[in-house]
């Protein structure tokens, strides 16, 4: 099994920052783009329910329209890419079905055999409130959002993750409700300025041993 060398994470990890002005004239390669791609929709979810969609928005007429709803922050529309990370709501027991049988296919195995765990999947989706349902999903969001970060820093692309926009606008402008889903949180990606201020400044983390505790 091939690994990535220890410092070269690290590296990277202490590269990367939260962009805040991209340089609107780079544009992420294509295969690139791809790659990262693959690389979010490999993020792992509870159960493996993968509750989520990625909407890459690279429209620049959309993109001007999303904008004030995200307060004017210039990424929106300098970035090269935008992707808008959603949750499906009304998560329910059929989403195990779906699940138990995407499985059977990769696999190969009978979908009988599942059967089991489609009903665990299927107890833990249908004995919750809809509210809690929808609260854990969008949990899940996150986790598929540090899996791009990480990945962008690998690839030597930056990013910067947003959770300042009104979620329902955007969902109102991309029709997102019509769709089944519903905004969660934001990435930009594309490259830094040299005007970015953020990217020169030392990275303020607390000492690591405040940090991590072993028990």
């Amino acid at each position: 099994m091939r690994s990535v060398a220890p410092e070269a994470v690290l590296s990277q990890l202490q590269w990367r920052c939260a962009v805040k002005k991209f340089d609107a004239t780079r544009k992420i390669p294509a295969d690139l783009w791809t790659r990262l791609e693959e690389a979010v929709v490999l993020s792992p979810s509870s159960y493996g329910l993968q509750p989520w969609k990625f909407f890459v928005v690279t429209d620049p007429v959309v993109r001007a329209r999303l904008q004030p709803a995200a307060f004017g922050q210039p990424q929106i529309v300098d970035a090269s890419h935008l992707v808008v990370f959603t949750v499906k709501k009304g998560m329910c027991p059929d989403d195990a079905a779906r699940l138990v049988a995407r499985a059977a296919e990769v696999r190969g195995v009978p979908v009988e055999s599942l059967e089991e765990h489609k009903k665990r999947m299927a107890g833990s989706l249908g004995s919750r409130p809809p509210e809690q349902i929808d609260a854990w999903m969008t949990r899940q969001v996150y986790i598929a959002l540090g899996v791009f970060l990480t990945s962008a820093a690998l690839l030597g692309v930056d990013a910067c993750p947003m959770e300042g926009f009104a979620p329902d606008k955007f969902d109102e402008i991309l029709g997102l409700s019509q769709k089944g889903y519903g905004s969660v949180v934001l990435a930009t990606a594309g490259y830094r300025s040299p005007e970015d201020v953020y990217s020169a400044a030392a990275k303020v983390r607390y000492p690591h041993k405040e940090m991590i505790e072993h028990i």
